[in-house]
């Protein structure tokens, strides 16, 4: 096995040996450039004061699926976000942004979208977590999401009517691939999802193939130094959106890939601290709140 300490270096070997045996297609291939190791604990923690949050099974056709569920405690029909995971599934971060939405009055759900090929948070490395991302049919996230929302709203905590949808890198990309799935969708906002490469029958279509089918507001936050989303697939994105679309794309200058990561070496402050505003005021701007 090859070893390297600069974690830079690693990543390069493990994307050049995924690509050689074939692992890495679509997406996956150019993750593998810009995605960095876990380093250290969330530095920022949302309590759960005043919250019902915690571990929740949802009910979808092929059998349940584990996630997270954050809302005010007692709340009913509440404005309902899905949280779309990254790559690492739904780590500590990913509960801790429902927590965040929930203390905005949502009911903020995160499904583990690909619980039926494995679970990933014992894995170390990408040549072990790649692969297993390479097998997750989109039809199946589709599907999943759809139960979600389903679960929620019956329960009782969430309101279909104001449907939200947010996701980081993998989840960013489906971000815009639910955003034409479900016409109940009102907006989005997708964080540094990759836009367009190779197909393959896991993963059909892209979101610049989707993008002219995209009606509802969705936003875009991307970085300028993104290894793994070049800057010219945003523009082909911003193309393809077309100029009468309701969505847009901010670019940070110089930001790298997982700028919003606050456990990775990747984080941003500044950046994310705009995001995190710039989502807070797009949903209200567009009844999702």
């Amino acid at each position: 096995m090859d070893t390297c300490d600069d974690p830079g270096k690693q990543v390069e070997l493990t994307r050049r040996k995924l690509i050689a045996s074939g692992a890495a297609t679509g997406f996956v291939a150019g993750f593998a450039l810009s995605v960095q190791p876990v380093v250290a604990q969330s530095p920022i923690v949302t309590d759960s004061a005043g919250l019902d949050a915690g571990a929740v099974q949802i009910p979808t056709p092929t059998g349940p699926i584990p996630g997270y569920r954050a809302v005010p405690a007692g709340g009913r029909n509440r404005p309902l976000m899905l949280v779309a995971h990254e790559i690492f599934g739904v780590h500590e971060q990913i509960r801790d942004v429902c927590r965040r939405l929930a203390k905005l009055g949502y009911c903020a759900v995160a499904p583990y979208l690909y619980h039926r090929q494995g679970d990933v948070t014992g894995l170390k490395t990408l040549a072990e977590l790649l692969p297993l991302l390479a097998k997750v049919p989109d039809s199946q996230v589709m599907s999943d999401l759809d139960a979600t929302v389903a679960w929620a709203v019956a329960s009782g905590a969430a309101d279909q009517r104001r449907l939200g949808i947010t996701g980081f890198s993998w989840g960013g990309i489906i971000v815009w691939l639910y955003a034409v799935h479900n016409p109940s969708v009102k907006a989005g906002v997708a964080w540094y999802g990759r836009l367009a490469g190779p197909k393959n029958e896991n993963n059909p279509a892209h979101p610049v193939d989707v993008a002219p089918r995209i009606k509802v507001p969705v936003l875009g936050l991307y970085g300028g130094a993104d290894a793994g989303v070049p800057l010219a697939t945003v523009e082909q994105m911003r193309q393809a959106l077309g100029p009468g679309s309701r969505s847009m794309i901010h670019v940070y200058p110089d930001m790298p890939h997982g700028f919003f990561a606050d456990y990775r070496p990747s984080y941003r402050e500044a950046a994310a601290k705009d995001g995190w505003q710039r989502l807070i005021d797009w949903f209200k701007k567009a009844g999702v709140a």
